[in-house]
């Protein structure tokens, strides 16, 4: 076959993208091996009611999506993306100690609170400065493998969580100090592996929006729309802490319940990244239908089954969904969004989920209170379907 009819090959996923793959790999590690036991630890050790839980993880979670609001803003405005990124990762891990020593429910909180925060400024220059690096052919590719690996340590560090609990230590306190080492290590790798791409060019936007209510009046309305279905899937997508509540409640011992996150995260990171490469190829809305399915069944079997079966099957769905959805919504994010304005939609994006969160979480953990385990699952049933039925709606622009 001649030079001339060879088909090109594609582009391969940039040094950076893989370094920022590996960066939210150690730090979920370090996060989950906490995040797995911190329910039991806030239910068992503190006394929490699962009302208290759910304001907890609610809390925490909109912190983090509220805060990539300001982060992509200062991004897009002064440049100096990676330094954002090690400032939110640093508080992650500076966080960690603070868990271990919390003898009341209000210090979880506020150790919950920071880390989350280091999360949400992290976040959306992240997730630009993926795309500044990266062949827009390939970017369903690019955000899949970097998502791919972060699922990856949220399945690593409940497994290190649970070989600790069998081997070495039922003590919940000195896993949560052990969680500081894949921490220094993240900490590392961005300041060895990351470069500052802060555009096309890397030198710092010129044209960005003065903020995110500006952002808004001018944005597209294919973004408007993947920002209201983000906000529809958050109110269906509430925080694992209930899936962990779910699964001690099914007579599965504490020690294996970790495990079960494994799992759960196993079928969430196997799936992101080919899911991410078909989303280069064909309608990324049809992927994120086939997302909400897949919750929805979840939720419909988590109420239906209180048994270890039911519990595993329902978690598997859950970590499909993910896999199905995650990546998918970053591609929808950069593609409709100018690059000069791109850590701001991803900012924005992220408030909106951030608020659905905070009352997903509220209303999980009272409807768990009040009725019981079943109607915390059968709610989020229905906002996935509600969210299914917006994404029948939604077709891709000229801007997507």
């Amino acid at each position: 076959m001649s030079a001339e009819t060879e088909k090109p090959s594609r582009p391969l996923i940039p040094r950076t993208v893989w370094a920022l793959g590996f960066v939210s790999l150690l730090m979920d590690v370090s996060s989950e091996m906490i995040h797995a036991l911190l329910p039991i630890f806030m239910a068992g050790t503190l006394g929490a009611s699962a009302m208290m839980i759910g304001l907890v993880e609610g809390l925490g979670e909109s912190a983090a999506l509220i805060a990539k609001v300001f982060s992509g803003v200062l991004a897009d405005r002064f440049g100096h993306r990676k330094l954002l990124v090690l400032i939110g990762y640093g508080l992650g891990v500076l966080s960690k100690p603070v868990f271990a020593l919390a003898d009341q429910i209000g210090v979880v909180l506020a150790a919950r609170f920071f880390d989350r925060i280091g999360k949400g400024v992290r976040g959306a220059p992240r997730d630009a400065i993926v795309a500044s690096v990266t062949p827009k052919e390939i970017w369903g590719a690019a955000y899949g493998l970097r998502q791919s690996l972060d699922a990856a340590g949220a399945f690593a560090g409940p497994a290190l969580a649970t070989l600790c609990l069998l081997f070495f230590t039922d003590d919940l306190r000195t896993i949560f100090w052990l969680a500081l080492i894949p921490g220094a290590l993240c900490i590392l790798t961005i300041i060895l592996g990351v470069e500052n791409a802060d555009g096309p060019t890397g030198k710092p936007a010129k044209a960005a929006p003065s903020g995110f209510m500006d952002f808004l009046r001018i944005s597209s309305p294919a973004f408007r729309q993947v920002v209201i279905l983000g906000a529809l899937f958050s109110l269906a997508r509430f925080s694992n802490a209930f899936l962990v509540l779910r699964a001690a409640d099914s007579g599965i011992p504490t020690a294996a319940v970790p495990m079960l996150v494994v799992g759960m995260n196993v079928v969430y990171s196997l799936s992101c990244y080919p899911i991410g490469k078909l989303a280069d190829r064909m309608e990324p809305v049809h992927l994120l239908g086939i997302g909400l399915v897949a919750l929805a069944a979840a939720d419909a079997v988590l109420a239906l089954f209180a048994t270890p079966a039911g519990v595993l099957a329902g978690m598997a769905l859950w970590g499909l969904h993910l896999g199905a959805t995650q990546g998918v919504f970053s591609l929808l994010i950069a593609e409709s969004a100018p690059e000069e304005k791109r850590a701001t939609a991803f900012g924005i994006f992220n408030f909106a989920s951030g608020a659905a969160i905070l009352l997903a979480g509220l209303c999980a953990g009272f409807l768990w209170d009040r009725i019981g385990a079943e109607a915390t699952f059968w709610g989020g049933a229905v906002f996935a379907l509600a969210a299914l039925l917006f994404t029948l709606r939604l077709r891709r622009s000229e801007s997507l």
